[in-house]
């Protein structure tokens, strides 16, 4: 009997899964396998949103899998450790595995190959699984990466993307231990509007956006208020979805709308292509401008609790919070106010992202906050974000703002997104901070310093 290993990563489904697929094609028997991987612990990545969604989304793989006539088997420890256990326990001439982008990944990939190699057991790791495209299939001329978007997208759209593979019908599964799953009831300081995980939930999602949603996407994406976006993004990040099968059902749908939303997606791939070729930026300016970051505990923590004086930006702190999760239109704002109008290292601002952010993974985290910062891929690194003219802009029923700051809900439209305005007996009857720094004064230190 010939027993092949898929190891489990960020592409936690059955439908559209290569890895699975060729696992099954050449042995009689596999062990679908997931670790909770000590390592991914160690670096504080395993935050309550995220291992509340993977209790989800393994508990949904591993009922996807007995209903074909297998199970999923679940251990725990070191993932290269575990798998040579596995290895030796059923025989298993093969390993399969998505490839994966951040320097984790690819170190856990020649670990694998290493451990393996010496017991006679072959590592195949499978590219565009995680991604559409593959990082470094499309690359500029004498370069090992795009910098630019623009030039990126156009190689990417005429690149392709790979058919879709069918779910399995039949899943035999090797005799082997497992671990119980941990529900996601036993996960503490859970945000309480996290949404559901795993494999049908996502699916769900994404055939109501293609119905309907998706066709207004190029003129809604931005109305922060009516939040006409996918939702899809945590699916994505733990591969409930792919992206290739996201994008060729959006490419039928052909609207407007549709094609605003690819783009979004290549976006995705275009951060995880720069993190391949580039894995320090996950820690270090992609490009430097020599700043000297503040340091204001007090504004910080106003930033994070959602109590800037700053009503859009507090809107989308609280968002976050409450959701772990918060509208792309929100991202850059508060990304833009940290950084540029407070002058706070992006640094600070990804760490607290990624404690909260369901959907929060190195590339697409670290690469959008570099790019809101100035130090990454944005062709205008300068730019800042006006909270109060984007509150205008993107919330101009002002619902948004209601809904997240409650202490604003009586505020008229005309002083809403700018309470310091208001008539002093107004503002005296506020449970609501004055602004940590005024916008003008902000901005002219930015430039400064920027410049120096």
């Amino acid at each position: 009997m010939t027993v092949s290993i898929v190891l489990f990563t960020s592409d936690l489904r059955l439908h559209d899964h290569p890895p699975l697929r060729a696992a099954l094609n050449d042995a009689d028997r596999i062990v679908p396998l997931f670790v909770y991987d000590e390592g991914v612990r160690a670096t504080g990545f395993a935050v309550p949103n995220r291992r509340a969604f993977l209790a989800d989304c393994l508990e949904e793989l591993d009922s996807g899998l007995r209903e074909r006539g297998g199970r999923l088997v679940v251990r725990s420890g070191d993932v290269v450790d575990q798998i040579r256990r596995v290895v030796k326990e059923t025989g298993a001439a093969r390993v399969h595995v998505s490839a994966g982008v951040s320097r984790y990944a690819t170190r856990r990939e020649e670990r694998l190959r290493a451990a393996l190699g010496g017991a006679g057991c072959e590592l195949v790791v499978h590219d565009a699984v995680i991604t559409a495209v593959a990082p470094g299939e499309v690359l500029p001329a004498g370069k090992d990466h795009y910098a630019v978007f623009t030039p990126y997208f156009r190689r990417w759209t005429s690149q392709g993307v790979r058919d879709v593979l069918a779910a399995p019908r039949e899943v035999r599964v090797a005799d082997v231990d497992s671990e119980p799953v941990l529900p996601r009831a036993e996960i503490t300081g859970v945000s309480p509007g996290l949404g559901d995980g795993g494999e049908s939930a996502g699916r769900r999602l994404l055939r109501s956006w293609l119905a309907g949603g998706i066709d207004g996407y190029a003129d809604g994406q931005d109305d922060i208020a009516r939040d006409a976006t996918s939702r899809l993004s945590p699916h994505l990040h733990f591969g409930t979805l792919s992206a290739a099968e996201v994008i060729h059902g959006a490419n039928r749908e052909g609207s407007p709308g549709a094609q605003a939303f690819v783009r979004q997606l290549a976006w995705r791939d275009f951060h995880y292509q720069v993190l391949a070729a580039r894995p320090e930026a996950a820690a270090r300016d992609y490009r430097p401008h020599g700043d000297r970051w503040r340091t204001n505990e007090k504004e910080i923590n106003a930033w994070t609790d959602g109590r800037t004086g700053y009503p859009f930006v507090d809107a989308a702190m609280r968002q976050l919070r409450h959701e772990g999760w918060m509208h792309n239109r929100g991202r850059m704002v508060v990304a833009s106010f940290l950084t540029k109008t407070l002058y706070v290292d992006w640094r600070v601002g990804a760490r607290h992202f990624l404690s909260l952010l369901v959907d929060g993974d190195v590339a697409n985290n670290q690469m959008n906050w570099q790019w809101a910062a100035g130090t990454g891929t944005d062709t205008r690194p300068n730019r800042v974000l006006n909270p109060v003219i984007q509150g205008k802009r993107f919330d101009r029923s002002g619902s948004y703002v209601r809904r997240w700051v409650p202490e604003l809900a009586e505020v008229s439209d005309r002083y809403l997104h700018e309470p310091w305005k208001l008539p002093d007996r107004d503002r005296a009857n506020l449970d609501y901070p004055e602004p940590v720094v005024e916008l003008a004064e902000a901005r002219a230190r930015f430039e400064q310093a920027r410049d120096a």
